[in-house]
């Protein structure tokens, strides 16, 4: 909306950071049920469509930075989701769950890189094809400053450019990231618009 994108340029212009969720619905529009006989591999199918990493970072404009934080929503009617270990994954064991939900909606935040195990409580449902292995990617590193360039000893002046190319140079990459400045708020906005 119109207000959201003007809080937004607001808070980039005030050197702000702004940290924002993404949750994702387990399952699409199909949500956190048993699967047909035929698509046992419908879990697996989504996670694959659906990756993504903790904390992806998504700018850096005038100290304005937006980190993105990972959350998992299972929807459900009438099931569970639990999460496991690794081999209560594979075995579809229920009896010593991490953390067990039988609420119809239930958010597990993924907030480490790494493997998360899911699968349903209910029945054979999780036989059936009923679980999810969610894998997080590590959040991408930030980019460190380039080392400063050293000036040549004195009796190398020859090698190094004069001083007026210099400050052509340096007077360019400002207005470069100047006139750039705008766009890239631009599209920020638009990201976080959509």
């Amino acid at each position: 909306s119109f207000i959201y994108n003007c809080l937004i340029i607001f808070l980039a212009s005030t050197n702000t950071t702004v940290e924002a969720a993404r949750h994702f619905k387990v399952g699409g529009q199909f949500g956190w049920h048993e699967p047909p006989l035929n698509e046992t591999d419908f879990y697996s199918e989504w996670a694959e469509r659906n990756r993504f990493q903790v904390g992806d970072f998504l700018g850096n404009l005038n100290q304005f930075t937006c980190h993105i934080f990972v959350y998992a929503v299972f929807e459900y009617q009438n099931d569970s989701v639990l999460s496991v270990e690794r081999w209560d994954y594979v075995d579809c064991n229920s009896n010593d769950p991490i953390t067990s939900f039988d609420n119809g909606k239930s958010t597990f935040n993924l907030d480490r890189p790494g493997a998360f195990y899911f699968i349903s409580g209910t029945g054979n449902h999780c036989k059936n094809g009923q679980k999810l292995l969610v894998e997080v990617m590590s959040p991408h590193p930030i980019p460190k400053s380039p080392p400063s360039i050293s000036l040549p000893p004195e009796g190398f002046s020859a090698m190094a450019p004069s001083p007026s190319y210099s400050l052509e140079a340096s007077a360019s990459v400002v207005l470069s990231s100047i006139s750039m400045s705008p766009f890239v708020t631009f599209g920020i906005v638009m990201l976080l618009a959509s």
